[in-house]
């Protein structure tokens, strides 16, 4: 982030802090509850938000090495995704063109081919056809026509993007609507996968996102973790098309007033907190970063899995970093596993209840109003 777009949000920060103020939407927004229990609008966001939109698959340090490969299954068709061996990223259906099996599973490498587990039919990086044992039974076959269907995919920095259908047109800028040279910024094609997990928990998917969206509730649920660090109910807002900002000040901001603008810092005090529309968070940190991409499980409204990629500027080398980012990792999955969530449990059990029919987002609480709309005009669009 530049230091003119730094000095200029850490002035909104201050300046809510003198007022005992935070960043407002113009008004309240009522919000359906069946936007989270509803099979019909389920059905929806996977037919427009996960078939449409470019969806994150990764950081570019996830895939550092031709033959490196990462899978994704939860758009709702089989996804493989690989750096070939000219370096750039393709994403294919990770389906074999003979009878239709997996072939890969998870992440590794895949050396100079892929080979299908299932008869060895083998494909180049490429998604080629290269090789069909006893091919002489298969007489006629085109090899051309018999390659891994390719998805578009894009490598932009440091972000790999990948829409689930062939043929679409992927353009990340236009996506990003403003915010791709920002993200640019933060180098994040230098970051190192430290670990991935995966959390598979029951209430709908867009509460996973819900959570990161207010700090209205940092000095109620989160008193004894993160809310010491953060101040509770103060946040910067702003809108990049149907993506999102949200700037939550840490407390040691204050220690900036004393120093030249051109040393204030943001990153370093607060928790950067990005929406890249439909599903993904990507959070920076002081030191790391926090990518979770989030997706709802088959045709459930009340259950969702999520992947947490925790990266890190540096690989784990010593003993010291190795128990750093344990402690970090862990912090961050107890905050959310412990409170957060279980909260969202019982939400959904009284959605599911219709012991109410809407929501009320406060004007305190503009970066959640503005994702719930921003799908809202995506499948009013898209439908």
């Amino acid at each position: 982030m530049d230091n003119a777009t730094q000095v200029r949000l850490i002035g909104e920060v201050f300046a809510h802090l003198d007022a005992k103020t935070t960043a407002q939407a113009s008004d309240i927004m009522y919000h359906e509850t069946s936007a989270y229990y509803s099979p019909e609008r389920l059905a929806q966001e996977k037919a427009i938000l996960f078939r449409k939109y470019p969806l994150l698959m990764g950081l570019s340090g996830q895939l550092p090495e031709p033959g490196d490969f990462l899978t994704d299954d939860y758009s709702g068709v089989p996804i493989v995704v690989v750096r070939d061996r000219g370096g750039d990223v393709r994403a294919f259906l990770n389906v074999c063109r003979h009878r239709g099996a997996r072939l890969v599973e998870g992440c590794g490498k895949a050396g100079r081919a892929f080979s299908c587990p299932y008869h060895g039919w083998s494909y180049s990086l490429q998604g080629k056809l290269m090789g069909i044992p006893d091919q002489g039974s298969f007489a006629g076959i085109d090899k051309e026509d018999r390659g891994l269907v390719e998805l578009p995919a894009v490598e932009r920095d440091g972000m790999i993007w990948v829409i689930p259908t062939p043929g679409a047109t992927l353009d990340p800028d236009d996506h990003l609507a403003g915010l791709a040279p920002e993200l640019a910024n933060f180098g994040l094609a230098d970051y190192h996968l430290y670990e991935t997990k995966v959390l598979r928990r029951s209430f709908n998917w867009k509460m996973v996102i819900d959570t990161f969206l207010e700090p209205y509730h940092f000095g109620v649920l989160h008193a004894d973790t993160v809310g010491p660090l953060l101040f509770p109910n103060l946040c910067l807002f702003d809108g990049f098309g149907h993506n999102l900002r949200e700037t939550l000040p840490r407390r040691s901001i204050e220690t900036l007033r004393s120093l030249p603008e051109i040393d204030w810092d943001l990153i370093t005090h607060t928790a950067m907190v990005y929406v890249l529309f439909p599903n993904t968070v990507l959070v920076m940190q002081i030191d790391h970063v926090e990518l979770w991409r989030v997706y709802p499980v088959a045709d459930k409204v009340d259950e969702c899995v999520m992947y947490l990629d925790f990266l890190i500027p540096q690989p784990v080398e010593t003993e010291s970093a190795k128990r750093h980012w344990e402690r970090n990792m862990d912090l961050t999955i107890r905050t959310v596993d412990e409170e957060d969530f279980p909260v969202s449990t019982g939400i959904q059990s009284g959605m599911a209840s219709k012991a109410q029919s809407t929501l009320v987002f406060g004007r305190n609480e503009p970066a959640l109003a503005h994702f719930q709309r921003s799908i809202n005009e995506a499948l009013a669009a898209g439908s």
